[in-house]
């Protein structure tokens, strides 16, 4: 791993290339009726938070693999794949509920992750920006992270294509900040480095090397946001989880 300095902006920061690329502003979530279940109750009539939003440092992240050009794929061909089968690639024990419209701008993404030790966060994303070489997906207030998550694939002088995944993030609220300093950060790297690694195997390129970045852009920890904490996914789900034997007594006759 390498923490090589680089500029957030020009690395991080969806590409302006199509106003049509882009999801309209919205005040807050929606979820379609047919997903309303208990997954969307965490995230419809949230407001979407990036790094701005959030409370703890500021990390970026990159992680990077290269297609050789003897794979005979395009940047386009790639990010093409990626976006249809996106739930695919994400490691053993996570699932990405992939809007019915696909990803697409201003779609919502349901998701549950292993990322609250034995109990699972259920959260989801919004679809920021989608054009043909890249796909940028925006947290919502009570997500683990407050970040911009951009996966994206660009061909090199010598034909070679690197696919890439490179997140703007911050811990959401105090607790997720304790989490990812005590081990979730690591885990966090681990996530996306096996993300990766698994789109390049998905074009005969899995055995090639993972190159991960990581920088903290900003140490300081924005304390007018520690109120996130009410919106914290990982306690909603633990309530949820142990009042379990509760609601099942009240649903037998």
């Amino acid at each position: 791993m390498s923490a090589r300095p680089t500029d957030p902006r020009a690395d991080t920061a969806p590409r302006r290339t199509d106003t049509d690329s882009w999801a309209k502003p919205v005040e807050r979530l929606a979820v379609s009726e047919e997903r309303s279940g208990g997954l969307a109750s965490t995230v419809a009539g949230r407001r979407v938070a990036g790094p701005l939003q959030g409370f703890g440092q500021m990390w970026q992240k990159t992680f990077r693999m290269t297609l050789p050009a003897a794979a005979g794929v395009t940047p386009e061909e790639v990010i093409t794949t990626w976006k249809a089968e996106f739930p695919t690639f994400w490691p053993k024990g996570n699932t990405f509920y992939a809007p019915l419209a696909g990803i697409q701008p201003g779609e919502v993404a349901l998701l549950s992750v292993s990322a609250a030790g034995p109990v699972k966060l259920h959260t989801g994303v919004l679809v920021l920006y989608a054009d043909r070489e890249a796909f940028t997906l925006m947290t919502p207030e009570g997500h683990m992270l407050a970040a911009w998550i951009t996966f994206s694939a660009a061909r090199t002088s010598d034909g070679d294509v690197v696919v890439q995944a490179q997140a703007l993030e911050r811990a959401s609220d105090p607790i997720f900040e304790m989490g990812l300093l005590l081990g979730g950060n690591r885990l966090n790297n681990r996530f996306w480095e096996a993300t990766v690694r698994n789109v390049a195997a998905r074009f005969g390129a899995g055995d090639a090397e993972v190159t991960t970045e990581v920088v903290c852009v900003d140490r300081r920890r924005q304390w007018r946001h520690a109120a996130n904490v009410r919106y914290n996914a990982g306690i909603r789900a633990a309530l949820h989880a142990a009042t379990a034997p509760v609601r099942l007594v009240r649903r037998r006759p």
